[in-house]
């Protein structure tokens, strides 16, 4: 099904940016929103987006800094509060009640708008994140983003083969992808540069604010229990983000749980069992 790009203006720090998304399927049908994880971009639901287009509308943004939305400023506004405020936009312009799917950061930003009075998120699907994420894992992230001159978001590529053998390596814990679905995540993380290579679609500084401070573990269970909606939890078997004693509180206070066999953080959303899971789920 075709893809229909768009955008939407959001103001921050006194000056207006541009949040771009792209959207498929029948625009009165019931819309899901799908937020990436914090490196990535919304053509990471491509599969999913084209498996639910039928009878939903599927809306896929890039959050700020990332793919087709507008780099910001100041990299210290690179922060999940800032997110929120782009993506409230995007559901205002919405301005019907929606589905949400999100993957690690952009299921951070799910469970903050879905915990709000007056939410429009009507159901959740957090893929790979929960409410509590370790220090350990978070210094990880930290320390892969920030590490030096030779961190991934210096990198240039000669071609997008050798970005599919770099994201292989990186994204390793995103499970058993089959070649072609590796050469397709290649080509939609990667954007070229003038003198021909090609780097990651993104700023290369949204990781600026991890510099700032050591990581401490993060709990948000008084977030989560504000949020009243149906949710459904995917956890890769192997994450460090999502800890199975998360997991499991998670599923004793009322969330539907999926876990994916031989896959960390973050299950990719590719498959068919994933995919149908959260169809499933939708339907209600």
């Amino acid at each position: 099904m075709r893809r229909h790009p768009g955008s939407v203006a959001y103001l921050l720090a006194g000056k207006f940016y541009r949040l771009a998304f792209e959207e498929r399927g029948d625009p009165d049908a019931p819309p899901v929103v799908c937020v990436h994880g914090l490196t990535r971009n919304g053509r990471d639901f491509d599969a999913l987006a084209e498996a639910l287009a039928g009878p939903y509308r599927v809306i896929c943004p890039d959050l700020p800094g990332r793919g087709h939305s507008d780099w910001l400023d100041d990299p210290m506004l690179y922060q999940t509060q800032h997110y929120v405020t782009a993506l409230a936009h995007l559901l205002a312009w919405v301005g019907r009640d929606v589905a949400w799917v999100g993957t690690s950061l952009g299921g951070i930003c799910g469970m903050v708008i879905a915990a709000t009075h007056g939410t429009p998120i009507n159901r959740l699907v957090l893929n790979d994140v929960g409410p509590f994420i370790p220090a350990a894992a978070l210094r990880r992230i930290r320390d892969y983003m920030v590490a030096s001159g030779d961190s991934p978001l210096m990198a240039r590529f000669a071609d997008i083969e050798a970005v599919e053998q770099h994201l292989r390596l990186v994204h390793a814990p995103f499970g058993p992808l089959s070649d072609r679905q590796w050469t397709q995540l290649a080509r939609n993380s990667a954007r070229a540069l003038p003198d021909g290579r090609f780097t990651m679609h993104y700023d290369r500084r949204i990781g600026e604010p991890l510099r700032s401070h050591d990581p401490a573990d993060v709990d948000m269970w008084p977030l989560w229990d504000r949020i009243l909606v149906p949710r459904l939890v995917i956890r890769g078997e192997t994450s460090d983000i999502l800890l199975p004693d998360t997991f499991a509180r998670m599923q004793a206070s009322g969330a539907r749980c999926h876990q994916v066999p031989l896959t960390g953080h973050a299950p990719a959303l590719l498959d068919g069992p994933e995919i149908e899971a959260i169809r499933s789920f939708l339907a209600g």
